[in-house]
């Protein structure tokens, strides 16, 4: 009993402290300061509960949102400041998709990703349109999905029905795909380029809604056209002006992040700008604007190919989470009151077609245009959810009286629904392959005779930091083992080095070492070996200690060998994980010590020739620092 205590009043000071006190301090700051307090305060204190629960923290961002908005203890005074603020956490996400975007493997599993994203949308709407009309012939939800359109005869239902079913959450997947380091495995990389093909049907169907009836091809091919026209802007600019901006600022990582979500939003303001500029200089407006998700996912695939995107990544994630938290709370604000039990059934029943249209669906695309069973039941498996678009889509259809508020609120509740269910798939989506895997075999789709590995390429050495042991230690590697540096791996920040280190056949990554995301990235998950190379008291905001635990949870196989610079230190790297912990003084004592001695034998001239002709002389060493 007593264990439960601590998890017990917090929801209940949730629930009867927080709306008090919030309401008392809502007269003392901004109404926005407020309201994004009040947000941010239920949601960490549900998230810390629902994690002690092995609860899902999208619940508890959702939750924390009924709490504080309309339906709950209105602590938000103006629901509107936390949406308004939410979309830059989704602008910021597509802005960190479009820079793990690495468009060449993308075009090497191309077949795959094409026909997959060709098809899927519009046979996933026509499924949920023979589901939808075969629930209305059984009689069930006849007044939610029944004839509705602005005469009351449109029968819009079972067409609303099947978008709803054709796209999957863009949010959602990332960010596990994210948090997992999977988003560079074979189903990482197919399932972000559906998502891809997902948005451009997204953006097909917002343009061509209030026109259900009679649908223009022109507004559509406009909309195409301010992409490209925004496309081969960015391109050019991040070939030509990006690379000397960056590389102006590339030795203070900390003003990485503010020109990479300024040129994030450079890009979004440009794209949304166009039909201005087209005015003003073609006198007539063309309707080329292209919408802030679509300029974010732009402005990252531009700059991409930097060698600072790694980098950008791990720091805009920090930031980006923020703002999705709030998205989350957002969406929780909006969740209305059920009307009664055919709502909460048919949220269930729409919920059961999204995860079946997966497997009917997604999964034998995946596998007919080329993927192997097991990559096409992961990225089947991990899509299994309504996406935030289709929110968007059925609100709009909403305003247009295609649909009744019912169908509105059933898609929300499903959206809720399958993204509660999002992680749990996600995590047993080998499991379930695992079960399945027999059955469908038998129903002829087969594994091929050797599966083929997700990892990409692996590396014998990193290094993290590039200083003088670094240096030394990389030389020695060219001098006694030349075949391992082509499989070294170097992460560091100083970009004036990567084109020596390059020349000699290392892979070397800009990265900072205090953020996670820069070290999964640049591939330090995949070494045999890491040395954590910079002593503590060279580096910045981090420890040994805390690199240690970072690369032995993103790589639990791998040797580490870390530096110390106190004794005491050297028992806590290894409870952090470490195989090895040198102490640069120790070494070199030991080092200097036959130097020592053979000077008190009068021996040190010969000392001297013996070493140089063992290793050579120093002053003729070629390292990278000198």
């Amino acid at each position: 009993m007593r264990s439960k205590i601590p998890v017990v009043l917090p929801i209940v000071f949730a629930g009867a402290v927080l709306p008090a006190l919030a309401q008392a301090s809502g007269a003392d700051m901004p109404p926005l300061v407020h309201d994004i307090g009040s947000s941010l305060l239920l949601a960490a204190l549900l998230a810390v509960v629902f994690n002690r629960l092995q609860i899902p923290s999208i619940a508890a961002f959702l939750v924390a949102g009924v709490l504080a908005g309309p339906i709950g203890f209105h602590m938000v005074t103006d629901p509107a400041n936390i949406e308004t603020i939410a979309q830059l956490g989704l602008i910021l996400l597509l802005f960190v998709i479009g820079l793990e975007l690495d468009l060449r493997k993308i075009l090497v599993s191309g077949r795959t990703i094409i026909l997959t994203g060709l098809l899927q949308f519009p046979l996933c709407v026509l499924f949920g349109i023979l589901m939808t009309k075969i629930l209305i012939g059984l009689g069930v939800g006849t007044a939610v999905l029944g004839p509705q359109g602005p005469d009351g005869a449109g029968g819009y239902a079972p067409l609303y029905v099947g978008l709803i079913l054709g796209a999957s959450s863009t949010l959602l997947v990332v960010k596990l795909f994210q948090e997992s380091f999977q988003m560079d495995t074979v189903a990482g990389r197919v399932s972000v380029g559906l998502l891809i093909f997902q948005d451009i049907w997204a953006i097909i169907v917002i343009a061509v809604q209030p026109n259900f009836s009679h649908p223009e091809p022109l507004p559509i091919l406009l909309s195409f056209l301010g992409i490209g026209v925004l496309a081969i802007a960015a391109v050019v600019m991040a070939k030509y002006l990006l690379p000397v901006a960056f590389r102006w600022i590339a030795k203070v990582p900390e003003l990485l992040l503010v020109a990479a979500i300024g040129w994030c939003f450079g890009l979004v303001f440009l794209g949304s700008g166009l039909d201005y500029l087209t005015e003003r200089l073609l006198g007539f407006n063309l309707h080329l604007a292209v919408g802030a998700g679509m300029s974010a996912l732009i402005a990252g695939t531009s700059i991409a190919s930097l060698p600072y995107s790694t980098d950008v990544v791990g720091k805009v994630a920090i930031v980006k989470d923020f703002f999705v938290t709030l998205f989350f709370v957002a969406l929780g604000m909006g969740i209305p009151l059920p009307n009664g039990l055919q709502v909460v059934g048919l949220a269930l029943a729409l919920s059961f077609l999204a995860v079946v249209a997966r497997y009917l669906v997604f999964f034998p695309l995946f596998y007919w245009a080329g993927l192997d069973r097991r990559n096409a039941l992961l990225s089947s498996t991990r899509l299994a959810q309504v996406s935030e678009f289709g929110l968007v889509i059925t609100y709009a259809g909403l305003a247009l009286g295609h649909i009744t508020p019912e169908l509105n609120t059933v898609v929300i509740f499903a959206f809720v629904l399958t993204a509660l269910a999002t992680p749990f798939l996600f995590k047993q989506a080998d499991a379930i392959q695992q079960r399945l895997g027999p059955w469908l075999g038998r129903l002829g789709f087969k594994e091929p005779p050797s599966a083929k590995s997700d990892e990409e390429t692996s590396y014998s050495v990193a290094l993290l930091g590039f200083h003088r042991i670094a240096s030394s230690l990389f030389h020695e590697l060219g001098l006694r083992c030349p075949g391992l540096l082509s499989r070294t791996l170097v992460v560091d920040y100083n970009v004036g080095l990567h084109s020596r280190i390059n020349d000699r056949g290392a892979t070397v990554c800009y990265g900072d070492l205090r953020n996670p995301e820069t070290l999964h990235h640049c591939g330090v998950d995949k070494a045999a070996v890491v040395v954590v190379a910079v002593p503590d008291d060279l580096l910045k905001g981090t420890r040994n200690r805390d690199i240690v635990k970072v690369v032995r949870h993103m790589a639990p196989d791998a040797a580490i060998i870390a530096s110390a610079i106190e004794l005491r230190e050297v028992p806590r790297l290894y409870a952090a994980g470490a195989d090895y912990v040198y102490l640069p003084r120790i070494d070199s004592a030991q080092a200097v010590l036959p130097a020592v001695l053979s000077g008190l034998d009068g021996r040190l001239p010969q000392y001297r020739e013996e070493r140089e002709a063992r290793d050579g002389s120093w002053s003729q060493r070629s390292e990278v620092l000198d």
